[in-house]
């Protein structure tokens, strides 16, 4: 049995209000190229289909034309909810498409349901487990459980009493493993820990799915494994290296390794002067790529965040790190308050007339501070 584990696709997201719906259709674009090129016989998204409970249009639509790709190509699908997917929207007319090819596993149910798929180089079964908090978790099965540690461990307990006729078992779940390392962009699951759960819990599986997590890793061994996202979708990911993980299962082994998946346009963080930014921005093949500009010019700039579109059209966020270290700096003396207005002035005079000020506009600024402290003293 071959498969593709991805999770984490967040369909709809924005990155700081900028759509990714086309950075994420040329991603699953190769997704079904890797999956087509390896030929497996399946593919797995754990969890975060969409972004968000009720997602956009566009997304449905896009989800819509890579299931369809990949159905037609003869790939089983398996899908399960994740924290951010609405669990009865995804699963919707679920009992109906299974007969397709396409398994979606939406709400949690008081019986794991084993998904069996066969292939030509032999069957695994499936253990899909959709995100549930541990309340939901206490109504479906009517056990007492208060963490998601106790919830996964009770609801593990079928998989491991299910009689899979020999054949390699698969989990797929949903979760956050302790130890796991986190990034900005995840929402998280509870609050002090409490949704922490050990990895030993998956051991003694052929192999376990995840998502939640959006950097690949693992946890305990590595057939416990995230597949991590399938973009940067914070600039604290900016460092990741985005894949899916092809899996083979085979004679009682398990096979394991990394297919990397290439983005339209990187996620980066630029850190320099306003001019030499924007001089090596003219040769910068990737200055197409979503940006954030920390600044470390220490004077006011007129309109930097325009002038640096005017070369990284995509900068999303700006922050001017150089100058508020500059006004940390500023002692609290008047004299060096208005120092620093003065100074600050000056600048923006250079910057919207393109020239210094004259001697004479010089002396008129700094009589008219004067006169502006003189009165707030005397208040």
């Amino acid at each position: 049995m071959k498969f593709i584990h991805t999770s984490d696709w967040h369909i709809g997201r924005q990155l700081h209000n900028q759509s990714l719906l086309d950075d994420q259709r040329h991603v699953l674009s190769q997704i079904v190229s890797l999956a087509k090129t390896h030929e497996v016989d399946a593919l797995i998204v754990a969890g975060d289909i969409y972004d968000r409970s009720v997602p956009p249009a566009n997304a449905v639509a896009l989800l819509d034309e890579v299931l369809n790709e990949l159905i037609a190509l003869g790939i089983k699908v398996i899908m399960i909810a994740g924290n951010h997917d609405g669990h009865e929207r995804l699963g919707f007319a679920a009992r109906q498409m299974q007969s397709s090819g396409l398994h979606i596993v939406g709400p949690l149910t008081a019986e794991v349901s084993p998904i069996h798929l066969g292939s030509a180089s032999g069957d695994a079964v499936f253990y899909p487990l959709p995100y549930a908090e541990p309340a939901t978790v206490r109504q479906q099965l009517d056990c007492q459980v208060s963490t998601h540690e106790e919830a996964m461990a009770e609801l593990l307990t079928q998989v491991h009493q299910d009689d899979s006729q020999g054949l390699p078992k698969v989990v797929i779940a949903h979760c956050f493993l302790d130890g796991g390392s986190e990034s900005e962009s995840e929402r998280p699951l509870s609050i002090g820990g409490a949704d922490k759960i050990s990895p030993k819990l998956f051991e003694g599986f052929d192999y376990t799915a995840l998502g939640h997590l959006h950097g690949p890793q693992y946890k305990g061994t590595e057939q416990i494994r995230y597949s991590g996202s399938i973009l940067k979708y914070s600039f604290s990911e900016q460092h990741q290296h985005k894949s899916v993980t092809l899996v083979e299962l085979a004679q009682g082994e398990t096979s394991i390794s990394l297919l990397p998946i290439e983005p339209l346009r990187d996620v980066r963080i630029l850190e320099g002067a306003l001019d030499e930014l924007l001089a090596q921005g003219v040769k910068d093949p990737g200055r197409e790529d979503y940006l954030m500009v920390r600044l470390l010019d220490k004077h006011a700039i007129l309109d930097a965040m325009g002038k640096l579109r005017n070369v990284y059209p995509n900068v999303l966020h700006l922050e001017r790190t150089g100058l508020m270290a500059a006004n940390e700096q500023l002692a609290i003396a008047s004299d060096h308050i208005k120092k620093g207005e003065l100074e600050m002035f000056k600048d923006f005079f250079t910057q919207v007339s393109g020239e210094p000020m004259s001697e004479a506009q010089l002396e008129l600024i700094t009589q008219t501070l004067d006169e502006l402290h003189k009165g707030e003293e005397g208040r």
